[in-house]
């Protein structure tokens, strides 16, 4: 690597020709760059006094392939410092060519110096070669041609800029700035050069690259120019075209975060990280099958994220999942999906996994089960599944979830729904349409509608409503005002205000006048009160339950998925732990043992030969009793535990009884509470609780 100062003038001189790789992003400086640059070109071109001024790197790598006559560079960073001035010196030349005044330099000089190479044949002409609709537009422009129909607008934009700006500024100025412009050149070497971690240590300033992009450039930089032109449009170029610009932008990176899910399974990946998560999983792989693995799960991704699906019965099954916000179980869904391409399950089966994922989360949900374990339990799901029976084993592994990750019965289900508040469920617009169109075959256009509270939302009831209500009306509209039996919708929420019951009930496009679902038994009804709003409750609570169905096999069948425990040679109780018999140890690990198991109910204690087991998924600490003491393996790594007091000692790669990493003593009551919250750490590892953890879910 050769690394200067230079002046920018002298990196264009020359017969030479840099190129902009395929995988580069397009070219992206705003109006307000341009202005910046333009302002500096003033200042320093306008003092005498000012030697120069620095404007970035350029960091380029020879093209595998030159030829001695025209060298040619491949651009690894500063594509849009370049490409500016470029725009820059050809608006002045264009200026310079109709003002043929004493002035320090020709258009035809700005032409041969800067701008094209006179003896280069086709392409090799232009001294710059930007990349897609960038390309074109610049050519047309050096070439004095008409611009392409799908100009690239930012090439075209900040050219008129320049245009303008120059148009009646003092070229000697503007030429004396442009010459006193500095940037780090620096000369790559080819075979010997690592362009990929020269460009991460320098991509410090300008607009910051996604993780997308520095994967892309991670795995297309290296390879000879032609190669990387052929990957970038089989396999790159398909996924931001599946995308589209906007989403490409914003769901690029949280579908690598999935696909990498999918394929570690580490369900711990944040987004920030996914580069270096991407780096590690793709050393020793070809760069083509992973390329094409990417491409086809970014078809996944799409059709069930972005609404991309042609099946109409997978599209609206993928739409139910979007409206739920249920993001979360992508992962394993795009595992489906890709076992559904390979028939290993047939749609039907695919759709009703769909839809026990759905009934999964949303019974969750209004269950107020705590979602902190659902990035773990679909990032693992499909390990658990037989794909020779494959709708059954997903069936099975639902019911067989542990407590705290449980598939809520029918019964909590219909309870918990009856007495929610409803009206501010933030998936409010997806539960009323699945009400409204489950069994109809014409779809209601839900957001067509607005939410109705059928008791008024009023706490200034009228005395035609607190009669309705009873003596205890404040109470049963306090109680009952944002649940299931009191919501519906309407076309007439103005119109009905806050009416009586038998006028909303009456009136023209009344209840018993709607076409909706949700309306039909209003129309019957002659009053309205508590038990009228607990009687729609629970019909439509029944309704619920065939709408979010619970998986349901038989006991035999479900018996074959249930792990048969292993018989052990002996089983263990306190009293084969001699240092347990008595004393003050025993009083310690009393009071231990009382609080881990009151930690969650998903908590289990199982007696050892030589500790005591505390068990979420698996273990999260162990109990070894000894004389004066208690000595407890966290099963964490240290480098993950918070531990201000310093208590906690790093056993990795030592011999020790006991699961984990961490190891650390309690010897008294007074340091329990500490001890405590370091167990908590690594039982909320376990279960998957991070800051991430909740998300869409």
């Amino acid at each position: 690597m050769k690394a200067q100062d230079l002046q920018f003038t002298q990196l264009l001189q020359g017969a030479k020709q840099f190129i902009i790789p395929i995988f580069q992003r397009t070219y992206s400086w705003e109006i307000s760059h341009c202005e910046q640059l333009w302002n500096d070109i003033l200042r320093v071109g306008g003092h005498a006094e000012l030697d120069s001024h620095f404007i970035g790197s350029a960091v380029y790598i020879p093209e595998q392939e030159t030829s001695a006559a025209i060298s040619r560079w491949l651009v690894i960073d500063g594509q849009q410092r370049i490409t500016t001035l470029t725009l820059l010196l050809l608006a002045l030349k264009r200026r310079l060519e109709k003002d043929a005044r004493d002035t320090p330099v020709s258009a035809a000089e700005i032409e041969d110096y800067f701008l094209l190479n006179r003896y280069g044949k086709g392409e090799q002409r232009y001294k710059m070669l930007l990349t897609k609709t960038d390309k074109d537009t610049l050519i047309a422009l050096l070439d004095g041609k008409p611009l392409p129909d799908k100009a690239s607008h930012r090439i075209k934009e900040n050219f008129e800029f320049f245009t303008g700006k120059i148009g009646d500024a003092d070229l000697d100025v503007i030429y004396a700035g442009i010459g006193k412009l500095m940037i780090v050149d620096v000369r790559l070497q080819q075979g010997i050069d690592n362009p990929q971690m020269i460009f991460e240590s320098m991509n410090s300033t300008g607009k910051a690259l996604t993780q997308a992009d520095l994967i892309r450039n991670y795995v297309l930089m290296g390879l000879p120019h032609e190669q990387q032109t052929r990957l970038y449009e089989d396999y790159w170029h398909p996924m931001e075209l599946l995308f589209g610009v906007e989403h490409y932008n914003k769901h690029f990176d949280e579908f690598m975060r999935f696909f990498l899910v999918i394929h570690t399974g580490n369900h711990r990946i944040r987004k920030d990280d996914v580069y270096n998560e991407f780096k590690i999983y793709s050393r020793g792989r070809d760069d083509e099958p992973l390329l094409a693995a990417l491409r086809e799960f970014a078809r996944y991704y799409c059709c069930m994220a972005l609404g991309s699906e042609k099946d109409p019965e997978l599209a609206a099954a993928f739409q139910d999942i979007r409206e739920l916000r249920a993001d979360v179980c992508y992962p394993m869904l795009m595992e489906v999906y890709h076992d559904y391409t390979q028939a290993l399950l047939g749609k039907d089966a695919f759709v009703g996994t769909l839809q026990l994922v759905e009934s999964y989360v949303f019974r969750r949900a209004i269950c107020d089960v705590p979602t902190n374990s659902l990035r773990q339990t679909f990032a693992t799901f499909c390990r658990k599944l037989d794909k020779s029976r494959y709708l059954e084993s997903v069936k099975a592994a639902f019911m067989l979830l542990p407590s705290y990750r449980r598939f809520p019965g029918d019964d909590e289900f219909r309870r918990q729904l009856q007495i929610r508040n409803l009206y501010k469920f933030n998936r409010r617009s997806y539960w009323l349409r699945r009400f409204e169109n489950f069994g109809r075959k014409e779809r209601v256009m839900v957001q067509d509608y607005t939410i109705e509270h059928i008791m008024p939302q009023n706490a200034n009831l009228s005395a035609a409503w607190q009669q309705s209500l009873g003596s205890e009306w404040a109470r049963v509209q306090e109680q009952y005002l944002h649940t299931l039996g009191n919501l519906t919708l309407t076309g007439y929420n103005s119109e009905y205000s806050d009416r009586p019951f038998a006028e909303k009930r009456d009136m023209e496009g009344g209840f018993a006048q709607s076409p909706l679902k949700l309306n039909e038994w209003l129309g019957s009804c002659t009053d309205w009160n508590e038990d009228q709003i607990k009687l729609r409750a629970g019909r439509l609570s029944k309704r619920a339950v065939d709408i979010w169905e619970a998986p349901t096999l038989a006991d035999d069948v479900l018996d074959t998925y249930r792990e048969k425990k292993a018989e052990s040679a002996a089983e263990y109780t306190i009293t084969d732990h001699p240092n347990l018999s008595g004393g003050p140890v025993r009083v310690l690990f009393e009071h231990f043992r009382t609080q881990v198991i009151a930690l969650d109910e998903c908590v289990q204690e199982e007696f050892l030969k030589l500790y005591v087991a505390y068990k979420a998924e698996t273990n999260f600490v162990d109990v070894v009793p000894l004389a004066k003491r208690l000595r407890l393996s966290l099963n964490m790594a240290f480098s993950d535990i918070d531990d201000p007091r310093n208590l906690c000692v790093d056993v990795t790669n030592l011999g020790h009884w006991g699961n984990g990493c961490v190891e650390v003593g309690l010897e008294s009551e007074a340091d329990l509470p500490y001890v405590m919250g370091l167990v908590r750490q690594s039982l909320e590892r376990q279960l998957g609780e991070d800051n991430n953890e909740a998300e869409s879910a």
